[in-house]
């Protein structure tokens, strides 16, 4: 079960990452999150997902947005599939599933007929307060980045309106 929602502060964590860091939330506070689960890094669906924020970033930067990458793979998995598809945001690791299980991507899922507990791929929107403001599921790769660069210009518009 979720432990978060729409309209609530997502609580602080920590995952390593790519770059031998230790990743807070709360070292992003004041900028947008995108935080995007992909099942397996090097399989085809996550590498195209993962080449679309990639070809993209300038636009997510220029609305004050970062990327985060997250999966159940290593740091040193990780640190290849980046350097290999050029990624410049950093992935996640989560082999303990403490993040997949706070943001409910862990679901049983058909694999070649057989039933397997594998990440159901998700994205998150953030807001520079820590607050979750969107959230898509059982995602489609095909033009899902643009429908996660719509969110955040809508939001990130919204947002100088009120300043």
């Amino acid at each position: 079960m979720s432990q978060i929602s729409i309209g609530n502060a997502i609580p602080d964590f920590e995952a390593l990452s790519t770059g031998n860091k230790t990743i807070k939330l709360t070292d992003y506070r004041g900028r947008y999150v995108i935080i995007y689960f992909y099942p397996k890094d090097n399989t085809p669906g996550c590498t195209l997902e993962g080449q679309s924020f990639r070809d993209n970033i300038g636009k997510f930067t220029a609305l004050n947005a970062v990327v985060l990458g997250v999966s159940r793979d290593t740091v040193r998995v990780h640190e290849g599939f980046k350097c290999k598809q050029e990624f410049p945001f950093d992935l996640l690791s989560d082999e303990d599933e403490k993040l997949c299980q706070l943001f409910d991507v862990i679901k049983m899922k058909s694999m070649y007929g057989k039933q397997v507990r594998g990440i159901e791929r998700s994205t998150f929107l953030i807001d520079p307060q820590g607050m979750l403001i969107r959230e898509w599921r059982k995602v489609k790769v095909k033009n899902h980045n643009e429908e996660v660069l719509d969110a955040l210009t809508e939001v990130s518009t919204n947002s100088q309106i009120f300043k």
